[in-house]
């Protein structure tokens, strides 16, 4: 099982941060539409459901906190710090694997996050959702901003 769990950690950290380089490495400027040097990538995938753009968060979710990017990078490394402790500990009980993999879930998109805040000062968005609402249309997110979102309820749901 920690095998298992150090593998998911380590699977979406360096998934993610793979994707993240070759959207940095994209000549054209944050904000854009993604590109490549050899051509233009279609701006959407799956039947135009999923738009790829190139986005430098600054601050937390939804760009929160932008202005004050040094207290949002030391709170995201406090709060990975707080989440393996509690990871750590969970190795020590019996059961609760669901749980733990919600830990190690949560674990890897925050390190990934966590290591784009202190690496390159923001954290490295690269789609969104093409739906009629603007508002929702106009969030981007990156592969660990669902591994947060995913791992917080699996781990939620395995301490009841």
């Amino acid at each position: 099982m920690i095998l298992c769990c150090i593998l998911i950690i380590a699977g979406i950290f360096f998934g993610d941060l793979k994707i993240k380089n070759l959207i940095e490495r994209n000549e054209t400027p944050a904000d854009s539409n993604f590109q490549t040097r050899s051509g233009v990538l279609p701006a959407s995938i799956w039947k135009n459901r999923i738009l790829i753009k190139k986005y430098h968060n600054k601050g937390a979710m939804l760009n929160l906190g932008r202005s004050k990017s040094a207290v949002v990078a030391a709170l995201s490394a406090v709060l990975c710090i707080l989440i393996t402790a509690a990871f750590l500990l969970s190795l020590g009980t019996r059961g609760n694997n669901l749980l733990r993999m919600g830990l190690s879930v949560l674990l890897g998109g925050s390190f990934s996050n966590t290591y784009d805040r202190l690496k390159r000062k923001y954290v490295v968005d690269y789609f969104s959702f093409n739906v009629k609402c603007c508002g929702i249309r106009r969030i981007v997110f990156n592969i660990s901003d669902f591994c947060i979102m995913i791992g917080a309820a699996m781990a939620v749901l395995g301490t009841s």
